[in-house]
């Protein structure tokens, strides 16, 4: 594995950590702020805005974003999306030390699980580790973002009642971060000829759209879903889609044998599968504790 990739994992890996830190405090900030009203988005963000809470994760927030930004422009797509995804157990240490979440069983079991995954993942890598693997085609790039983008549409207009509202919400914002990611993974590809110039390029305004839309909704699902169950299903559809995109966007290399291939969906399947093990069921259906930080 090259030292560049090695460096991208890292950031990876800081960016899951502080994502976790940003959304709970976004969380706390969200559920003090009036509802978010779909028909005055600029309102209400203002609104969240005002909350410290929510203030100080939009900050940590971003500098999240700038770490996966230089994670992605560095290592491949798929590598760096299972880092985030196995840091996601990461969440349930962050809750119950700092936000007043009791861990438990099943979410430890989380933890082997992901570990399992990413040395799973590591036996596989074969060429996928020496580059960063930024190429792509248009048609290809343009069909999986608009799919993705559609998705995330799709779960907003029907997810915006009802008992299971937060957790259609958070896998909304999922596939609309996750079509973003994809799109600034493709984007970093151009920095070595565009330079600054990529601030310009069409992606960048459907990079921007896709952020703020999937804020908006995010911070909804925060007001009606649990802090950890929200989060874990926005990261792991986030994760999902954006793991995808490695092999059919951007051509990242598989295990030419059976069994290599095998163990890498296993590898894959393991790490979002502890995603999804993270957040008991009955706390989403509870209430939450109360944040001690």
């Amino acid at each position: 594995m090259s030292l560049s990739v090695q460096i991208g994992l890292l950031l990876a890996l800081l960016t899951a950590l502080s994502s976790i830190v940003g959304f709970l405090y976004k969380h706390r900030g969200a559920v003090e702020s009036p509802d978010v009203e779909w028909r005055a988005p600029v309102r209400s963000s203002l609104r969240l805005l005002r909350s410290r809470w929510y203030a100080l994760g939009m900050a940590i927030a971003m500098g999240s974003w700038g770490l996966h930004v230089a994670a992605l422009a560095l290592a491949p797509i798929s590598l760096v999306q299972s880092t985030i995804a196995g840091g996601l157990v990461l969440l349930t240490v962050v809750a119950d030390r700092a936000f007043g979440f009791e861990v438990t069983r099943r979410e430890w079991i989380g933890v082997a699980l992901t570990a399992a995954g990413l040395a799973f993942l590591a036996a596989t890598l074969n060429g996928a580790g020496e580059e960063a693997h930024a190429d792509f085609g248009a048609g290809t790039l343009a069909l999986y973002v608009a799919l993705g983008s559609a998705g995330g549409v799709v779960l907003v207009a029907v997810g915006r009642e009802g008992p299971r509202a937060g957790v259609l919400l958070a896998a909304s914002a999922g596939l609309l971060w996750g079509a973003s990611d994809v799109s600034i993974k493709a984007l970093s590809g151009r920095l070595g000829d565009l330079g600054a110039g990529v601030m310009l390029h069409p992606l960048a305004a459907v990079i921007l759209g896709l952020s703020l839309l999937g804020l908006l909704v995010s911070a909804r699902s925060l007001q009606l879903g649990g802090a950890v169950p929200v989060i874990a299903v926005t990261s792991a559809t986030a994760n999902v889609c954006t793991i995808a995109s490695g092999p059919v966007v951007f051509g990242e290399p598989m295990p030419e044998d059976p069994l290599g291939v095998a163990v890498r969906l296993a590898a894959f399947a393991l790490v979002i599968g502890a995603a999804a093990l993270t957040p008991p069921p009955v706390r989403a259906a509870g209430v939450e504790p109360a944040a001690s930080v």
